[in-house]
């Protein structure tokens, strides 16, 4: 029989809500370009639909309806919505088993939409073949992933494409809005500096000035970065450096005015990493360091005044890290660890404070791996970093930050267990921040940063498993890491970074070969 519809859902009276959102979400969603899928006729089609829903409410009949017998059999795939009611309702399991009477070989989709797997699967899903499951509640995949899973059962596109092509079209859309913001608080930012210098109160100049520097330091260059996009954050970092500039003698500003020049320097500094600068950086962080060690001489105590001069320990670190001086890599983040501590035991319910000691731990831990290597000593910095973030990525509501911090600190374990010759360890370790990564992926599809973090897993797992002689599950990673770094690379070609890593991906492609 040739089909009607794309899909079935069969679902239990209790969960009609979920049936409906899934129905009219099916219905309207569109496949992103460049994934298609063919009709049983050939035909390519954009959308998923049409998409069978019955009934409000199954009438008191003994059998199904003549109408739900030919939708049935006229469905190419089968999407359960599974729940403790839907594992107790006759009419469900009767679906299910007409389905496979039918059709034999088509698809069955499982979704869990309440309850616990072992209460939610109707017995007749667990027989014979497993049946794909999405985990549409908040403990599982969520309803942005689990909803993505059902599209690629039905479209038969693998899940990871989905996604990746998926956020690509969300970045697109958020990335024309931001830019345009962007664009508008740029414009703003030189009317702003025109209309303060026309007037004649000082006091009102500095307080303009200092709103229009914090505004840039924060909610602006948070929304570019969230797109990835180094060319807009460099003509920000012009304006607002003019003002700290133009300022013969920063020393004889206030304090909190100080403190922000400096941080605008760590921000500027780590943009001319990015942008493969190094020297230029180093210079704005050395500047950076003389102001905030100064301010924290002042007030020991102060905490903003740690936590800058920690920024400046960490950034002097991180270059130094770069250019393979370990003595002065370990002196600067034993230096940020320390403030890092002070921080917490000042304050131990500020999650500002945990962050920074987890990444402190994290930093010794990579330092630790330089030549000459101190395995044992990298694994115990590392293992606490993990913890930290994985405690904190576990709070509610999630924060994708943390999420990132937690993958990016599970594959630094993987490392320090990879050097201290524990390779299954490490290759579990890589697999784990996959899902990590995944996770924190969905939770923000269009943020560079999640993407990041996604490629970085794919490499790392990829590169564990060639050294482990696993060849399949690096085969399956490297190629969804070459699909990750070329939506990176086309949406931002100035990126020093993301440069690095598809070289990264070219030699593990070139090592797969061999």
């Amino acid at each position: 029989m040739e089909s009607t519809y794309r899909a079935f859902i069969s679902y239990s009276h209790r969960d009609a809500p979920f049936a409906r959102w899934l129905h009219a979400r099916l219905e309207t969603y569109r496949l992103p370009g460049g994934i298609t899928q063919l009709s049983p006729a050939g035909e390519r089609k954009g959308r998923l639909g049409p998409i069978f829903r019955d009934r409000e409410e199954l009438p008191a009949a003994e059998d199904l309806s003549a109408a739900v017998r030919s939708a049935l059999a006229a469905s190419d795939v089968l999407v359960v919505l599974c729940s403790p009611e839907a594992r107790a309702s006759p009419w469900v399991t009767r679906e299910i088993a007409l389905f496979r009477e039918l059709g034999p070989e088509r698809p069955i989709l499982a979704a869990i939409v309440r309850g616990e797997p072992g209460e939610a699967f109707p017995e007749a899903l667990l027989g014979g073949r497993e049946p794909l499951a999405a985990d549409l509640r908040k403990q599982g995949d969520g309803r942005r992933l689990g909803f993505l899973k059902i599209v690629a059962g039905i479209a038969g596109v693998p899940l990871d494409t989905l996604v990746q092509r998926d956020a690509q079209r969300n970045l697109r859309r958020v990335t024309a809005v931001t830019l345009g913001t962007a664009a508008l608080a740029v414009v703003m930012a030189v009317m702003m500096v025109v209309a303060l210098q026309s007037r004649n109160d000082a006091r009102q100049q500095r307080a303009e000035a200092e709103g229009l520097i914090n505004y840039m330091l924060t909610d602006l260059r948070t929304q570019l970065r969230v797109v990835g996009r180094l060319d807009v954050m460099e003509s920000v970092n012009s304006r607002v450096m003019k003002y700290c500039d133009s300022q013969s003698d920063l020393a004889r500003l206030a304090d909190e005015i100080q403190l922000l020049c400096a941080r605008r320097a760590h921000l500027r500094g780590e943009d001319d990493l990015l942008a493969g600068r190094r020297a230029e950086a180093l210079a704005k962080f050395n500047k950076a360091h003389d102001i905030t060690a100064e301010l924290l001489a002042r007030l020991p105590d102060d905490p903003d005044r740690m936590f800058s001069h920690a920024q400046s320990e960490y950034w002097l670190g991180y270059v130094s890290y770069l250019e393979g001086r370990k003595r002065d890599t370990l002196a600067r983040w034993r230096s940020y660890l320390e403030l890092a501590q002070r921080l917490v035991e000042r304050e131990p319910a500020e999650l500002r404070w945990r962050r920074e000691l987890g990444f402190a731990e994290g930093n010794l831990c990579t330092a630790e791996l330089q030549p000459p290597r101190n395995t044992s000593g990298a694994v115990v910095h590392c293992a606490r970093s993990r913890d930290i973030f994985g405690n904190i990525a576990q709070r509610s509501p999630p924060n994708i930050e943390d999420w990132i911090g937690f993958s990016n600190r599970t594959g630094w374990l993987a490392d320090a267990l990879l050097a201290a010759s524990d390779a299954p360890g490490a290759l579990g370790l890589r697999m784990e921040q996959q899902q990590i990564a995944t996770r924190a992926l969905a939770l923000a599809p269009g943020d560079a940063r999640a993407r990041e973090a996604k490629l970085l897993a794919l490499i790392g797992l990829a590169s564990t498993a060639l050294g482990n002689g696993r060849k399949t599950i690096a085969r399956s990673a490297i190629q969804d890491a070459r699909q990750a770094v070329d939506g990176l690379r086309d949406h931002d070609v100035a990126n020093a970074d993301w440069a690095a890593w598809e070289k990264q991906v070219a030699r593990l492609e070139a090592g797969l070969g061999k």
